[in-house]
């Protein structure tokens, strides 16, 4: 009798082998399901509640993938390659799920028939770098120096990125409002330079571009309506101080021995206000920010002298001010020149729906610029900036690498006739490998046939003849069901945003199929209930 080993903690749940890889690869297939409806210009939105009660209806895949409690440890590689996807593209994060999902179904089989996961794993490997070859080789290089050229193919790009949201009705007007975002920023492309402000009211047309910063008005005391609110090349002063009078009192002890030393104490507190108010007000600054409070008193002084302030402005929009404005935040007013004080052409405080918001326009050093969205509902907003959020990004990767392909499952049929070629050529199992990763990127044409209500089957046999007659850039034609030249059609997406999508489907492909044994640790507090009548409490 062999002495049994115990190796793990009781309780400890282990799965191995064949049986785990299959039920990873189900378990993606569920997630695949909750996000395959939303793909394409006809896709469904979702409505998530979270355990607040909070409502989200959104379209976006990497959205939607955040909000699910995924509790299962392989499907969680899904969620995160929507994640990546959208924080490197923007776009596309549906796609990348949709396909990790495929290419795991049509492995499956292989599996189950006993084909060993490294040889798989090589499979996927080289279809994948095949495919990203393909896509460099025939992707479309537009003119870089033609101005025009380039802003057109970056409104395409927009607009097509745009298609699948709530916003496609008015997807020309924002996709030449992204545009114009985008070009107002310098070479970096910095994303937080873009400020997204939310107004509820208004029609969607009534968003508007500020090519400068705009901030909701702050919090303010009496004698602010006596201010001016409209400036032509006003100085700006940035400030990171309290304009406030501040009872020292409860600072410091202080000991007095009549009436006359106490009044000393408050006149000095004064007095420390009235000089930083004077400075500003000598420094010729017209516009007064601060990130701290900035006081009645102070507020009543800067109306006097026809000045405007505000305080309590956050952060971020005191940074876009500054980076716009030029100028620095100060946290003393003792060294005040016009070398740390901003300008600006025009500034104004305008009502916009239920809100006044201060706008600094005509902006010297202007990389920065605001979006002020209007809307309806809250979530209605709330999806438009995620949906703007998406095409911004994908018009600074087009501005990048300018590599277009046309979209509409246009390239995914391509690379799949493409694949089927080339497994042909080869001996081995890779040839069977190969030519399943082509039929599963047929999944993206299908699934945008079928989210519309097309007769998908119908379609991709068209689809078939059309790539193999070599009219490469045919794909779905959504508005009159049926196929069409989608680069005609101008439904054009980055090239990066395909080969991003490929890359990280497949990795998340290879990650599921390595793992052949998963070990649950039981959560402390779980062991075994105690020998004894059953039910019985252990004690402490």
């Amino acid at each position: 009798m062999q002495p049994q080993i115990i190796l793990l903690k009781e309780g400890t749940e282990a799965s191995q082998g064949r049986s785990q890889i299959i039920s990873n690869i189900n378990a993606c297939q569920a997630i695949v399901d909750c996000v395959r409806t939303t793909l394409g210009p006809r896709g469904m939105d979702k409505l998530m509640v979270e355990a607040q009660g909070k409502a989200t209806i959104s379209n976006d895949g990497a959205t939607i993938m955040k909000l699910l409690d995924v509790v299962h440890p392989a499907a969680k590689t899904l969620v995160d390659i929507a994640k990546s996807q959208d924080a490197e593209v923007g776009d596309g994060t549906t796609s990348v799920v949709i396909l990790a999902g495929e290419f795991l179904k049509q492995m499956k089989p292989f599996v189950e028939e006993g084909v060993h996961s490294q040889i798989i794993i090589r499979g996927v490997r080289k279809a994948t770098q095949l495919a990203v070859q393909f896509i460099n080789e025939i992707a479309v290089k537009p003119k870089k120096d033609d101005e025009a050229e380039l802003r057109q193919l970056l409104e395409k790009c927009a607009a097509t990125a745009m298609g699948s949201k709530l916003i496609n009705q008015q997807k020309d007007f924002f996709s030449r409002m992204v545009v114009d975002a985008v070009m107002m920023l310098d070479e970096l492309l910095p994303l937080n330079m873009i400020g997204i402000k939310k107004v509820p009211g208004g029609a969607l047309e009534d968003t508007l571009l500020v090519a400068g910063v705009a901030f909701k008005k702050t919090f303010s005391y009496a004698g602010f309506e006596m201010q001016p609110k409209q400036y032509t090349n006003p100085k700006i002063a940035l400030l990171n101080i309290e304009l406030e009078l501040k009872a020292e009192r409860d600072n410091a002890e202080i000991r007095l021995e009549n009436v006359e030393e106490y009044q000393k104490v408050v006149d000095a507190e004064w007095t420390i206000l009235y000089d930083k108010l004077e400075k500003l007000h000598l420094s010729g600054a017209k516009v007064v920010l601060s990130k701290l409070p900035i006081g009645d008193v102070a507020t009543q002084y800067f109306a006097d002298r026809d000045m405007f302030c505000a305080g309590r402005v956050p952060e971020e929009d005191l940074k876009r001010t500054m980076k716009a404005c030029g100028g620095s935040i100060l946290t003393t007013v003792a060294d005040l020149g016009d070398s740390v004080l901003g300008t600006c052409e025009h500034f104004e405080e305008r009502q916009i729906g239920g809100d006044r918001f201060n706008i600094f326009t005509g902006c010297p050093q202007a990389k920065t610029c605001t979006i002020i969205i209007r809307g309806g509902a809250e979530q209605f907003m709330e999806e438009t900036e995620r949906s703007l959020h998406d095409a911004i990004m994908i018009v600074r990767r087009a501005k990048k690498n300018d590599a277009v392909v046309a979209g509409g499952g246009a390239i995914e049929m391509e690379l799949s006739k493409h694949l089927r070629d080339i497994s042909r050529t080869i001996a081995g199992k890779e040839q069977m490998l190969i030519s399943a990763i082509a039929r599963a990127l047929e999944v993206i044409p299908r699934q945008l046939c079928d989210n519309a209500g097309f007769d998908s089957t119908n379609i991709l046999n068209k689809l078939r003849q059309k790539h193999a007659q070599g009219n490469r850039w045919m794909g779905v034609d959504i508005l009159n069901e049926d196929v069409a030249d989608n680069m005609e059609k101008c439904v054009w997406e980055p090239s990066l945003v395909k080969i991003n999508a490929l890359s990280a489907a497949s990795e998340a492909t290879c990650l599921i199929l390595s793992v052949d044994e998963t070990i649950k640790n039981p959560k402390s507090g779980e062991g075994p209930a105690p020998q004894g009548r059953p039910g019985a409490r252990r004690p402490f």
